[in-house]
């Protein structure tokens, strides 16, 4: 039987954790309490047990048959909190005598302090959600009345993509900055008292927030397309879309050119104003924003439920607990006021999820209670045996073709210096290349079994759909059947090549697994884990156009993925270019090392996994303002420096560019392992409860944090081996340089825990469990 310290840990809400009772504190207050020694010697009293059991049980009733009312332990006062926003608090009286009255105290103060903590959480995530739903309602009125004008505008007919509604411009956009930067001023006031400790404390003038500054979170405070204020069906209005994509990026670029430089005085309304074009592509947008607002709330009530049933079973069990040492009765006592208190007796949740479930069936479900069930509930898929099968099938397989590939390489020394030398040149680069990249994907599959381990909530962090996500079963599936599958072509190959036929027979075999392995992530048919590929191509893309696309966690993860994959990119780039110039035909494949352009790209190949995320940092600090993104942009800019120098010291070699390596390699090492230790591991936190490291740490054993700083030292020194040039005896240069391409995709695999838990303890803090999904319409008062 599971005990329920370990059922409640894993069902909790891993955000919202320090806001639940501290269920193992009450346990610890609870072994502090002893009771008095009992002597086993019969006594007097106790032979006439029965005599007194009787007299005791006729004294319990009184003339009229009624029992007497036995003595309360306990009795817990209610009580007005100075502050509105905090509610009714509690405290406890002891009206009995316990044995260990000290003891006992500390554990009835520990118990109201949790009370008074619970209401307290859920009566502002209650507020928060209900003004998140008022705003959305009020969002599909506005949605409905300009898609009903939009209707009337094409006369009843289906509105092409080119029509519009025609809506006055009612106020200049000098009222609308000064209202923004207002907003702006009031949400970073709020976001100051968003931090949560124990007591719970808050500041009064948070109760004054208005709705909209309540919806905003500081992950949405980006730059949006917004028009002028606008008059539509006797509501002014703001409509704002994210730059999210570059068609939204370039809509608003072309639309402050126009306005400030072709079109200087429409800033300016006359009594009538002038015209702006509602189309239906920004309604779409509109309607599609909304749908994922009512989404995130209905999570997030959710969410609400599941904790205040989780709290309420604590109390009951922590009680039960206490009664049980002490022999006292208090749970039917403390668990009335428990039941009635606000975060059990509040039915606020339970209506605005019925309401926002019946407006999501209306209006985006097409009155389908299924289908709207597969957005607001969608159901996760099982783990299956057949899974975990496989993988010990394919690793099993993997394991024997790759003893086989070893010893028949041994046996024909491949790997040895000055022979077959076009085996090395041709043949390994693409199989070093799936090498690097599925150690890379095994690591990937190991972090996200130890962010389970540690209830890390990545699926939220990367926004990931919970119904397609890769779980690691599926990761190290993946993992085995593609290892396997280029050990199983590796091997063939060296057979082929150990019975005596030539490498201008069998040198096409790379070069098509390659295309398979490319066809496979870019195939259209629903095999093959679709969703996953395609939003790898998606993420793919939005690095490489980073400065166009809003930056999200997940793409800014995996380009930091690449930044340390740059030797897999460089033997793509060395095989591409090996097949398609047609050298494989003529076996010149020194021609892709010597041609002067494909040098040139090299150098390219080298820093641009450095200058997207250099990028990614730029427009980050464009959309949120914060500085820390220019610094953390100027570390991947130190480091595009050190691999254009290491790269020109690779090909001209001399003693000044060594110099220039040296200086810049070190430059670059020292600002990334200031930003690995205090930003990432929390280093040098001096009063922290955890020497030298952050007050909040996910893992138990602290000696693995140091251990991981240990490591990520020696690792990130490890170009060095360029200076020094050491190689290992009787090995090629192409299997040093595979070994320490695999250190540094270990080094990255080991930070990816870190960079989690740090993102993860950061949302934490600020108890964000569900996203905020910006709102397209804001209405604005003209006054203002």
């Amino acid at each position: 039987m599971v005990k329920f310290s370990k059922q409640f840990e894993g069902q909790l809400v891993p955000e919202w954790k320090y806001a639940y009772v501290d269920y193992w504190q009450l346990k610890k207050d609870i072994k502090k309490i002893h009771l008095p020694n009992i002597d086993n010697t019969p006594t007097l009293e106790q032979n006439n047990s029965l005599p007194n059991t009787l007299f005791s049980s006729l004294m319990s009733f009184s003339l009229f048959g009624h029992q007497h009312r036995n003595h309360e332990a306990i009795h817990v006062h209610k009580k007005l909190s100075s502050s509105a926003s905090k509610g009714d608090m509690y405290e406890t009286e002891l009206l009995d005598q316990f044995a260990d009255t000290d003891a006992t105290k500390e554990f009835f103060a520990c118990l109201d302090l949790q009370l008074n903590k619970v209401n307290q959480f859920y009566k502002e995530r209650e507020k928060e959600f209900l003004d998140r739903g008022e705003s959305t309602k009020k969002q599909i009125e506005i949605l409905l009345e300009l898609k009903t004008a939009l209707q009337q505008q094409g006369k009843g007919a289906i509105a092409s993509e080119d029509s519009s509604i025609s809506c006055t411009i009612s106020s200049d956009e000098e009222s609308v900055k000064d209202r923004t930067e207002e907003e702006q001023l009031q949400d970073n006031r709020a976001d100051d008292t968003e931090k949560y400790d124990v007591p719970f404390t808050k500041s009064p003038r948070s109760d004054d927030m208005g709705k909209s500054m309540r919806m905003k979170k500081e992950d949405e405070k980006m730059r949006t397309l917004s028009g002028p204020v606008i008059n539509c069906q006797g509501k002014n209005l703001r409509i704002n879309i994210p730059l999210t994509t570059p068609s939204r990026t370039f809509s608003a670029i072309s639309y402050l050119v126009w306005e400030d430089l072709m079109n200087p005085s429409s800033k300016k309304c006359g009594p009538e104003g002038s015209k702006l074009h509602v189309n239906r592509t920004k309604l779409h947008h509109a309607e599609k924003m909304i749908r994922g607002a009512f989404v995130e709330i209905y999570k997030g009530l959710g969410y609400l439920k599941s904790y205040r049933n989780l709290n309420i079973l604590a109390f009951i069990k922590i009680l039960k607990k206490f009664d049980k040492v002490t022999g006292k009765q208090v749970l039917p006592i403390y668990l009335k006021v428990v039941e009635s208190s606000y975060f059990n007796s509040s039915d606020k949740v339970m209506k605005l999820e019925d309401e926002v479930e019946e407006l999501f069936i209306k209006h985006f479900a097409e009155e389908d209670r299924r289908k709207a069930m597969k957005y607001l509930k969608p159901q996760q898929h099982k783990d299956s045996h057949s899974v975990t099968f496989f993988i010990g099938l394919f690793t099993g397989c993997f394991l024997v073709l790759f003893a086989g590939y070893v010893i028949m390489a041994r046996m024909m020394h491949v790997y040895r210096p000055a022979s077959h030398s076009v085996y090395m040149e041709t043949v390994y680069p693409v199989f070093s290349m799936f090498s690097l990249l599925f150690l890379h994907f095994f690591l990937y599959g190991c972090n996200v079994f130890a962010w389970r381990k540690a209830r890390i909530n990545y699926s939220f962090i990367f926004e990931l759909n919970p119904t397609k996500e890769l779980k690691y079963r599926d990761v190290f599936l993946i993992c085995t059947t593609s290892l396997t599958a280029v050990m199983g072509v590796m091997f063939v190959h060296m057979s082929l090549i150990a019975n005596g036929h030539s490498y201008e027979q069998v040198k096409a075999i790379p070069g098509l697994l390659l295309l398979v392995f490319l066809a496979l992530l870019v195939c259209p048919f629903n095999i093959f884990y679709q969703s996953s590929r395609y939003r790898f191509l998606s993420v793919i893309r939005n690095i490489i156009l980073s400065p166009l696309y809003k930056v999200v966690m997940l793409d800014f993860f995996m380009a930091d993925q690449l930044c340390s994959q740059v030797p897999m990119l460089r033997n793509l780039e060395y095989v591409a270019c090996y097949y398609i110039t047609g050298s494989y035909k003529t076996e010149d494949y020194m021609h892709c090392k010597e041609a002067r352009h494909y040098r040139d790209l090299v150098y390219a190949v080298s820093f641009l996994p450095y200058y997207w995320r250099a990028m990614q940092c730029a427009r980050r600090w464009f959309d949120e303002g914060q500085t820390s993104h220019l610094v953390n942009l100027g570390k991947y800019v130190s480091a595009m420096f050190a691999a254009g120098a290491k790269v020109a010291y690779e090909k001209d070699g001399g003693a000044g560019w060594l110099c220039l390596l040296v200086v810049m390699s070190s430059a670059a090492t020292v600002y990334q392992l200031y930003w690995d230790f205090v930003k990432d591991w929390g280093l040098l936190q001096m009063n922290s409860k955890n020497p030298w490291l952050r007050n909040e740490l996910m893992l138990r054993q602290k000696f693995i944090y140091y251990l991981s700083m240990g490591l990520n030292l020696i690792l990130r020194l490890a170009w060095l081996q360029t200076v020094l040039h050491s190689k290992f005896e009787h090995v090629d240069d192409g299997v040093t340089y595979l070994f320490l391409a695999a250190l540094e995709v270990t080094r990255r695999g080991l930070w990816n825990f870190f960079r989690l838990e740090n993102e993860h303890l950061n949302n934490a803090g600020k108890f964000r469990a569900v996203k905020t999904i910006p709102l397209p319409f804001h209405e604005v008062d003209v006054e203002d």
